[in-house]
This record gives structure tokens, C-alpha cells and sequence, in this order.
């Protein structure tokens, strides 16, 4: 299972201000640490785009629901749930906390049945769910 923050991008034809990438007339960019600098402009650009408005007057309040998409590179009419940023965080958190919990008893496990290597076993484990070790 992959979750990754993505952007709806919508193209802009006539946008100058700063460099963006080539975009179709819709579409979704995943955010990473690893945009090129034109795709960090679009990325800016469609932000501001969404952001150019009177919340209050035109929209109601904005910036609180997330819209949760089980395969934006699918077909469309792929199933979205819609949910609040709380809600998100609370279930973010959660499934921390679960793989935390789960480390922990792995490496408790790890004491009982692999005693000279529990240690090793918990500190890989810990690699690989990027997790610090559970002491």
C-alpha cells in the first residue's frame, strides 16, 4: 500500500509569472522531495491558483477536507472518501502508532525465540518499517 499527497492540476496556459511544467488540461501531481523545479512551480502555482478567492463570501470555509483516492493513476471512477484534516491526522497517527506497537512486539517475540539475535532481528525490522528501534 502506497499513500502519497497529491495535487489535482488543472492547466494554466497563459500563466508567466515563474516556470511551470507542461500539464494536460488535468491531472494529479504526487509531492515529494524529489519535484523538478518546474514541477515545484506548477505545484506553487495551482496552491496559489486554489488559494485566489474570499473563502467566506465564495466557498465557504476553506484548506479542512481531504479527498482520499484509491488510484489516481487508474481509470476513472476510482472510489474517493472525503474526510477531515483531523480525521487524517488521527488516522495517520494511528497507523504510526500500530507499526510502532508492532515493532515492539516483534522484538519482544524476537527475545523469546531468537535470543542471540533478537537485537540484529528488532534493529532490521526497525530499518525497514524507518523506525528507531523499541527499547
Amino acid at each position: 500500500m502506497v499513500m502519497q499527497p497529491v495535487l489535482e492540476i488543472s492547466a494554466a496556459d497563459d500563466f508567466a509569472l515563474w516556470p511551470v511544467g507542461e500539464q494536460e488540461s488535468y491531472g494529479y501531481l504526487a509531492l515529494n522531495g524529489e519535484l523538478t523545479p518546474a514541477e515545484v512551480g506548477t505545484a506553487v502555482r495551482q496552491i496559489a491558483d486554489c488559494n485566489d478567492f474570499e473563502p467566506e463570501a465564495e466557498h465557504g470555509p476553506c484548506g479542512d477536507i481531504v479527498r482520499l483516492t484509491l488510484d489516481v493513476e487508474g481509470t476513472d471512477g476510482s472510489p474517493v472518501i472525503e474526510l477531515s484534516v483531523d480525521q487524517v491526522r488521527k488516522l495517520v497517527a494511528r497507523a504510526q502508532q500500530d507499526v510502532r506497537d508492532f515493532l515492539s512486539l516483534a522484538g519482544t517475540w524476537a527475545e523469546q525465540h531468537l535470543p542471540a539475535q533478537a537485537a540484529a532481528v528488532t534493529a532490521a525490522l526497525a530499518r525497514a518499517l524507518d523506525l528507531a528501534p523499541a527499547r
